[in-house]
């Protein structure tokens, strides 16, 4: 993960953006990994830790009837907590993340190993569903280096785009 990290913080640092993240499952993980480099004041805005809905909403923007509709653990949520993160630190990205990281709160549709993540940048949102194996731990590590992989794809020169 040391690997992600350090090529994230150097393609944010050299393409001049920022992130901020809006976590639940990861309970911050993703962004104490991010800060856990030197000089991450230059590019990393903030985050916020919601695993409460009601911070959900409060902190990060994401719409009561969104919950209501798709439940916490939906594409839908992390899209609405990645833009939540996006808007509210005024970042170049926003990282959003919900999940189940267990080892109870599963179910047959959304078992314990369930992340949904998101990134929102100036060309739109897009996110992720995936189910990790193994204990909480390995969920959320795990969750964090996708996540890492997703913002470094997210952050490649494009040859159609004048990045």
């Amino acid at each position: 993960m040391t690997e992600q990290v350090g090529a994230v913080a150097d393609m944010l640092g050299k393409l001049r953006l920022t992130v901020a993240t809006a976590e639940s499952c990861t309970g911050g993980l993703l962004a104490a990994t991010l800060t856990a480099v030197p000089g991450a004041s230059a590019w990393f805005r903030g985050g916020v830790v919601a695993y409460s809905n009601d911070l959900k909403i409060q902190l990060a923007g994401v719409r009561p009837a969104t919950l209501e509709s798709h439940g916490a653990v939906s594409s839908a949520v992390a899209r609405e907590l990645a833009q939540g993160a996006r808007d509210r630190c005024s970042a170049d990205l926003g990282i959003g993340i919900t999940g189940i990281a267990g080892p109870g709160g599963g179910s047959e549709d959304k078992p314990v190993g369930t992340v949904c993540l998101a990134v929102a940048d100036e060309h739109g949102i897009h996110d992720w569903t995936v189910r990790f194996k193994g204990g909480r731990e390995t969920v959320r590590s795990g969750t964090v280096l996708f996540a890492l992989e997703r913002i470094l794809e997210r952050l490649a020169p494009d040859p159609g785009e004048g990045r």
